[in-house]
């Protein structure tokens, strides 16, 4: 036991040193020094009155490791498959990801329905395969394994084809947000 806290001693004290760059013989100060601006404040900045903002609660670290059975039919469309990778729980909603495989083949009556989500921010990333998509201002456009894009908050656009074997990362804040469906 003693040998194995010896080791978790030695794993901190290499961690630190890595990380604040103190290597041997390094000094270590509790003072810091003080920077100071070269840009004026005005008085008005001065005098404001401060303001709350609620804390949001502490994140905890989310680790999701790839397993089939975690590919889920329960998500947002009927022709997709969800591995949720556990950042809504940990974040707190804040944000969530997850990968999406769209089941094949394309059924263009099914899948291009022109919508927007009412969200902040949303990222795709192309995984394997490929996914064709039309976005407002943007048109037609081919995403392939590699490819990325954002969709800007409440961006009309819609899935026009993919392959078979396609996978996708999205990033979506916050958790919870509504879909809208519209009329093309």
């Amino acid at each position: 036991m003693a040998k194995k806290t010896a080791s978790r001693s030695a794993a901190k004290t290499a961690v630190k040193k890595k990380w604040t760059g103190l290597g041997a013989g390094a000094k270590t100060s509790s003072a810091r020094k003080t920077i100071k601006s070269k840009g004026r404040v005005s008085a008005a900045k001065k005098s404001a009155p401060k303001t709350t903002t609620k804390a949001r609660p502490k994140q905890r670290v989310a680790i999701s490791h790839h397993r089939e059975e975690d590919f889920k039919a329960d998500g947002l469309r009927a022709y997709a498959k969800y591995r949720d990778l556990g950042i809504a729980a940990a974040s707190h909603g804040l944000a969530q990801a997850h990968v999406i495989r769209l089941q094949g083949p394309c059924n263009p009556d099914e899948v291009s329905k022109l919508h927007f989500h009412d969200v902040e921010f949303q990222m795709v990333y192309v995984l394997k395969g490929w996914v064709k998509t039309y976005m407002e201002g943007e048109g037609e456009t081919l995403m392939q394994e590699g490819s990325a894009w954002t969709q800007p908050p409440r961006i009309r656009h819609m899935i026009l084809d993919y392959s078979d074997d396609v996978e996708l990362l999205e990033v979506i804040l916050p958790a919870e947000f509504k879909t809208v469906e519209l009329k093309a």
